[in-house]
């Protein structure tokens, strides 16, 4: 359920620009950086590339895109 909110033009300028370079919507691209910042946030010891990398992960991992490591 979407709900409207006031934001900044400057916000809304700075997603736009972002969200083109990533193909994201500005809405899109707002609830992104949400998400990074909630996690980051929750886990001020974790780095944004180490965020990221989770995020593709578990994007991988729900999508059955994983493979077996076999320690030597």
């Amino acid at each position: 359920m979407g709900t409207t909110i006031k934001l900044s033009d400057d916000l809304l300028k700075e997603a736009r620009r972002y969200g083109e370079v990533y193909s994201r919507s500005v809405p899109k691209q707002i609830e992104y950086w949400s998400r990074i910042g909630k996690i980051a946030e929750e886990n001020p010891d974790l780095s944004f590339d180490f965020i990221k990398d989770i995020l593709i992960a578990q994007q991988e991992a729900r999508e059955d895109d994983v493979s077996s490591y076999h320690f030597q």
